[in-house]
């Protein structure tokens, strides 16, 4: 391989390394954007929760649910919701 195949290719992984550090960093900051103004930053939020199970994150996602008044964001969360709960109720924990 020569040596401008190498950099291209060390570019391209470091450019797939610092975009994935910066999403998880968008997605860090957007736990707390649940109920904010703006729906992308709600969809950053929805997207942290799924990765966060726990009882704790149902409850805030049932209030999440009951409160959205946009139909494609309020679906993402009642489907995580149901996947929250079901992955409580296989370990017999309650989100109550």
């Amino acid at each position: 391989m020569s040596g401008r195949q190498s950099l291209t290719g060390l570019g391209f992984l470091s450019g797939i390394a610092a975009g994935m550090a910066l999403w998880s960093l968008h997605l860090h900051r957007s736990r707390r954007e649940l109920f904010s103004t703006s729906p992308v930053r709600r969809l950053g939020a929805l997207g942290y929760l799924g990765g966060h199970p726990g009882a704790r994150s149902a409850r805030l996602l049932r209030d999440y649910v009951q409160w959205e008044r946009r139909p494609a964001l309020r679906r993402r969360g009642e489907r995580l919701l149901r996947r929250m709960n079901a992955y409580l109720d296989e370990r017999g924990h309650s989100c109550q």
